[in-house]
């Protein structure tokens, strides 16, 4: 099968009828999306094993983000800013793969493949060139957000480990000296890498806003299945290095406006919080900060002493540690996160800003959306897999 041709730069229209045909595909064969995607990544590995270097060992936690990414841009096919802010999101983290260009086609030739393969109702002439059409109108745009971030930046940075703090027996405070001069916003992360899973990354928010001596600090928790965080906290040392991927993210300050702040931080997504707090000081606002600090246990609130600190400092921040088990004499709030904030609720002329297990993101999102606080007010980044972040879909 030939790869697709590439479309002129300019176009990014999507005809309506190769839309429809594209999520007919996809609908057929989603139940057999592990098949898909193993195809996939056989078709390309065989035919293209100079490929395969971009990718790390142990496959596992890659065989759905394939099928994950086509379905997502399918269905922002019809929103043309949607899709083109989700792709050049992919080609920039693409970037620290060494994804090229010239990789495109033979991702798009064993795609084709797969496709006819496991499509076996749908699959005919008219979805094969509908396909090459949007395959290459997709990857087009990938690689022209790609060029544009090499203009602006690094595909990686490498960075020491200067500071390892461990908190608790599962969490560490890691502060890290990138190589040349890191950009980013409070509230945003960035992937990172160790040197004992190459090419398996995991992404981890930024703790504290830009500071001036450019050092970088990050919470990392060791869970069961995290490569990266288990090697981060238990085996991490001061003068290690890693490398770390472009900063990404949305959660940031609106300093456009006077809204208070409410913030939710579980677990270590008090750190994003903790960077918020120190942007909203830095930027010389005095606006009201509520920050809802959420564990499990008292010793899970491992950064609260720093929050404290920041009350202490700063007259307009408010914060409230929240125990869900069994507390050792805390005098903070009890109960689950989002129940504490329906309890204080409602927020009016408040932005909520969101961070920690997905879970409470969502009941906590839930709970916002039913005591009055429009949702355009709600902002939080979906950072967490289920599983290590490995290799470009």
């Amino acid at each position: 099968m030939d790869a697709p041709a590439t479309m002129p730069t300019g176009d990014r229209t999507f005809r309506s009828s190769d839309a429809i045909l594209v999520r007919r595909t996809l609908a057929e064969i989603v139940p057999a999306g592990d098949q898909v995607t193993s195809y996939f990544y056989a078709l390309l590995f065989v035919r293209h094993p100079e490929l395969r270097a971009l990718f790390p060992a142990a496959m596992d936690a890659q065989r759905d983000r394939l099928l994950r990414a086509l379905l997502t841009a399918a269905d922002r096919m019809d929103d043309p800013d949607a899709l083109s802010e989700y792709l050049g999101g992919l080609a920039r983290g693409h970037r620290k793969y060494g994804t090229l260009p010239t990789h495109y086609p033979a991702v798009g030739e064993a795609l084709l493949g797969a496709l006819s393969r496991y499509a076996t109702t749908t699959w005919d002439k008219e979805a094969e060139a509908a396909w090459i059409r949007t395959y290459t109108m997709l990857s087009q745009i990938m690689i022209d957000a790609a060029d544009e971030d090499g203009l602006h930046g690094p595909a990686w940075w490498m960075a020491e480990i200067v500071s390892h703090d461990l908190r608790t027996p599962d969490t560490a405070i890691l502060t890290v000296r990138p190589d040349q001069a890191y950009p980013f916003l409070a509230g945003q992360y960035a992937a990172m890498e160790t040197p004992w899973w190459p090419r398996v990354w995991r992404n981890y928010s930024f703790a504290s806003a830009p500071r001036p001596d450019g050092l970088l600090t990050f919470h990392i928790k060791a869970v069961p299945v995290g490569w990266v965080s288990n090697a981060l906290v238990h085996r991490a040392r001061p003068g290690d290095v890693l490398r770390l991927g472009p900063p990404t993210g949305s959660m940031t300050v609106d300093h456009t406006t006077h809204n208070g702040l409410l913030c939710l931080g579980g677990g270590t997504g008090i750190a994003p919080i903790k960077a918020l707090v120190e942007d909203v000081a830095e930027h010389g606002d005095r606006r009201p900060v509520e920050v809802f600090y959420g564990a499990r246990s008292d010793r899970d609130l491992y950064d609260l002493e720093t929050m404290l600190r920041l009350q202490q400092t700063f007259p307009w921040l408010v914060v409230r540690p929240v125990v869900s088990g069994a507390s050792g004499g805390n005098t903070g709030l009890k109960g689950l996160l989002p129940d504490a904030l329906r309890e204080r609720g409602p927020w009016p002329e408040y932005e909520a800003y969101l961070s920690g297990p997905p879970g409470m993101v969502r009941s906590s999102v839930d709970v916002l959306t039913s005591i009055g606080m429009p949702p355009e007010r709600i902002r939080y980044d979906s950072i967490q897999e289920p599983a290590p972040v490995q290799g470009p879909a």
